[in-house]
């Protein structure tokens, strides 16, 4: 360790008013001793990662690190902020702060050594001398006094050592966890620690397999058969995760296993008592390890899942029907069945084919976003309550809302089951037999007789309100849209707005088709326009968005929004607020327009399918014209702050161009 941590490399006296402020601190002596190459590339690297999850922790510590190409060799920076500054934790801002720097490739021995700090960080009196250090050199020398491992790293097949379990008359409660942050250096075996520490004060046997950049160290399988039950403490999908099948299960982020690791094993205690089992399978959710909290944010990652698993038959079924129209003209919906007539020299009948075959795909939307909201819920066994109430829905013509409230009603359904303790004789048969069944039971009587008419009709009053929709409403709902595309570039409100608009797909007319225009219209307008502000002043941007700028010609017209994403990670103050401004104008012109659309995808490449094509044409460039004129106007402004600052006391920061620097 003594090599990655220098007196030169720590600060006792730091004065910064935000994290970046003080990561460039922290980074500016790494690259004076030669060990950062590229300082700016460097702390963007360590950004991308800040923006992954805040890495404050609980206690007064703030623990940025990365990977970078731009590190040439393992390195630590420590500092004391003072006053304290804000890396998002919970319980305030963080006094003791560590840059941890490794390069691309770092070698599995030093990042065991960086890993070994991090387990030091959970104990309080190593903290505790370190806020007492009072010169760099003793502050280096404790960081430093972490030991080196014995041997290397173990190899990814090696099994994990078992931590001893209490001596007890009986056996007792014993758990298997596995931790793992993005970057495997901090967060992944700080958990392990965490949940190590906990696991002893509860008396409760633990095993923890750290998938982590120092080795994955897998758990054997005499281990994981012995548990009573899993804690997953992630931000990356756990590797090899069928091995927990059949155990219960509690899955979050990787700060939780950090924060509050006691709660966790009480929270698989109780499952384990109640026989609450998942299956080998992760939904999306937990996929992630995001630890969501409140209901709504529960909520918006359930209809994001159904949404998610959508989408594949929005673009199948919307373009083969879009190829149709193209084809065989507007009339091709009332061609007869190609099983019973088809001729291979008719164009005419191909056409018939492709819109039948789209309207296949377009059949299962409403049961596939049922379907799958449950599973987000509830696994496996919500699937088919799921598409059970999806087909319901679409019986009873509750169209897209009826999806989702479907969706919700068998998830929560299987999740209230799950929750009723069962013999054990009966578990194996839960997930195949009986949640699938009471599930299927309640969610069709839900729909059929509770609340599905209602649902119909609030559906049916919806289509005949968009049909009706001109005039100053029509752009006033365009302009909304335009806003929602806008917002988070793919997120839920995008997603949101975008499966309003396919919604109105499944059954067309004149008002769904005017939204489903307004809505990929204002999509292809943040890619668009960044494209455009990057060509016509590349200097307000750097090198790497200038690259981003040229793919985002290409991303815009495909209509996808995400090109513009890069740009808004890296300024999104002033990047999401133009994009906005612009899809706002563009969504109202094309309701203004009139224009249409019958593809729910494709961007300029269906241009022969849109209603009014010229005019639509006009609102894209005038929302991208608009973005591009407001990013390089809030952006140039920010590069005139420089002058008005030349004024400020020796040693404060000034804003210069991009980034900020000592003056």
């Amino acid at each position: 360790m003594s090599e990655m941590i220098t007196p030169e490399l720590v600060d006792l006296g730091l004065a910064a008013e935000t994290k970046e402020d003080a990561a460039r601190a922290l980074a500016q002596r790494m690259a004076d001793l030669g060990r950062v190459t590229d300082l700016d590339g460097f702390l963007a690297d360590v950004a991308a990662r800040e923006a992954q999850m805040p890495t404050g922790l609980e206690g007064g510590i703030g623990i940025p690190h990365c990977r970078s190409a731009h590190v040439t060799a393992p390195t630590l920076g420590f500092a004391r902020a003072v006053p304290p500054v804000d890396f998002g934790a919970p319980d305030g801002p963080a006094d003791l702060i560590f840059l941890i720097a490794a390069p691309a490739g770092a070698d599995d021995a030093h990042l065991s050594i960086l890993s070994s700090l991090a387990r030091r960080l959970m104990r309080p009196e190593f903290v505790a001398a370190l806020r007492a250090a009072e010169t760099p050199q003793q502050a280096a020398a404790l960081i430093a006094d972490a030991p080196a491992p014995a041997t290397p790293a173990p190899a990814p097949d090696a099994p994990a050592p078992a931590t001893p379990a209490p001596a007890s008359p009986e056996a007792p409660f014993t758990v298997v966890a596995v931790t793992s942050c993005p970057t495997g250096i901090a967060h992944t075996y700080m958990a392990a620690e965490s949940l190590t520490r906990a696991a002893e004060e509860e008396g409760i046997g633990i095993t923890v397999e750290t998938q982590g950049s120092a080795g994955f160290t897998k758990l054997t399988p005499e281990a994981i058969a012995a548990a009573d039950a899993v804690v997953f403490a992630h931000d990356v999908p756990v590797r090899d995760r069928a091995r927990f099948a059949g155990k219960p299960t509690v899955d979050v982020g990787v700060k939780a296993g950090i924060n509050r690791p006691a709660e966790l094993l009480r929270e698989a205690r109780e499952k384990a008592a109640r026989g609450e089992v998942r299956s080998a399978e992760p939904t999306p959710a937990e996929e992630a390890g995001e630890e969501a909290d409140g209901f709504g944010a529960r909520l918006r990652t359930w209809l994001m899942s159904g949404v998610s698993y959508m989408v594949p038959f929005v673009a199948a079924g919307g373009l083969l029907i879009a190829l149709a129209f193209a084809i065989g003209g507007y009339g091709i919906n009332e061609a007869p069945s190609v099983a019973e007539h088809f001729d291979w020299g008719e164009a005419a009948s191909w056409a018939a084919l492709l819109f039948q075959t789209g309207g296949l795909a377009f059949g299962f939307l409403v049961p596939v976003l049922a379907g799958y909201i449950a599973y987000g819920m509830a696994d496996r066994p919500g699937l088919v309550p799921g598409f059970v109430g999806g087909a319901v829905a679409l019986t009873i013509n509750a169209g897209f809302l009826g999806g989702l409230i479907a969706g919700l009603i068998a998830g929560g359904t299987v999740l209230a089951v799950q929750k009723v303790k069962i013999p054990t004789a009966l578990r194996g048969i839960m997930p195949v037999v009986v949640l699938p069944l009471i599930g299927s039971a309640v969610t069709a009587f839900m729909m059929f007789l509770v609340v599905g008419k209602p649902v119909a009709s609030l559906q049916n009053a919806l289509t005949d309100w968009l049909s009706g929709l001109s005039g100053a409403n029509a752009i006033i709902l365009g302009v909304i849209l335009g806003l929602m595309m806008c917002f988070d570039l793919g997120g839920p409100l995008n997603k949101v707005a975008y499966a309003f608009a396919i919604g109105g797909l499944a059954t067309p007319n004149e008002g769904s088709l005017k939204v489903m225009a307004a809505v990929m219209a204002a999509g292809m307008v943040p890619p668009l326009a960044m494209a455009l502000a990057t060509t016509v002043r590349g200097r307000l941007f750097s090198k790497t968005e200038r690259e981003n700028g040229k793919a985002a010609w290409f991303l815009g017209a495909s209509f996808i929004s995400e090109g513009a994403i890069p740009f808004a990670a890296a300024d999104p103050l002033r990047v999401i607020p133009a994009s906005m401004v612009g899809g706002a104008v563009t969504g109202g012109l094309s309701m203004l327009f009139e224009c249409t659309l019958r593809a729910p995808h494709g961007g300029i490449f269906v241009i022969p399918l849109i209603g009014n094509p010229l005019l639509y044409l006009i609102a894209i460039a005038a929302g991208t014209a608009t973005t591009a004129g407001v990013v390089i106007l809030l952006k140039g402004m920010r590069r005139t702050v420089a002058p008005v600052e030349a004024t400020a006391p020796q040693g404060a920061p000034v804003e210069t161009g991009k980034v900020t620097a000592a003056a």
